[in-house]
């Protein structure tokens, strides 16, 4: 199964592809889409679709999984980062590629153990768990991070673990199956 991660953000959104191979996770790519500098909204709202689009058809993902909004520094910000993430939810919808999205906190944990990590460690485990030379750049790392998330929350489902309809059980069974 291969999973394409996202981290949606107004100017630079990291991708991540990473693929289970013969039970454990592999690298197979990474990167950040940014728009030209000084480009309206509309024309970066462009540019990210047109670059989403383009990854997926390079990648070709099995699934997608995004990292949710969180609450920004101000309602301006929050709603540019929406407007951001719609423009990946519709990159991905056109490309009918399975969507599902999780929580920051949710991310940190399944990745570091720990749901308040900072950016620092997130890179440090990513490169850990996907044996990476060197540290991914940060908004990359969020996406290769919320790729393996999906990865084990794939992979509990299918056991049976997951499905229970409770935020704290999906928690639990994440931690469970570092």
């Amino acid at each position: 199964m291969r999973i394409l991660g996202i981290d949606p953000g107004s100017i630079a959104t990291g991708y991540g592809v990473v693929e289970r191979v013969d039970g454990r996770l592999v690298h197979v790519a990474h990167g950040t889409l940014r728009a030209a500098r000084g480009a309206c909204l509309a024309e970066r709202l462009a540019s990210l679709h047109r670059d989403v689009v383009e990854v997926v058809a390079r990648h070709r993902p099995d699934a997608a999984a995004v990292e949710e909004v969180f609450v920004a520094a101000s309602p301006r910000a929050a709603l540019v980062l929406g407007q951001a993430r719609g423009a990946v939810l519709a990159a991905l919808g056109t490309a009918a590629v399975p969507v599902s999205e999780y929580a920051a906190r949710t991310v940190k944990q399944s990745v570091t153990g720990s749901g308040a990590a900072d950016k620092r460690q997130v890179q440090a485990m990513v490169r850990r768990s996907l044996a990476l030379e060197a540290l991914p750049p940060a908004d990359a790392a969020d996406a290769l991070a919320v790729a393996i998330c999906h990865a084990y929350a794939a992979r509990l489902a299918a056991a049976g673990v997951l499905g229970r309809g409770r935020r704290r059980g999906r928690r639990l069974a994440l931690r469970r199956a570092r």
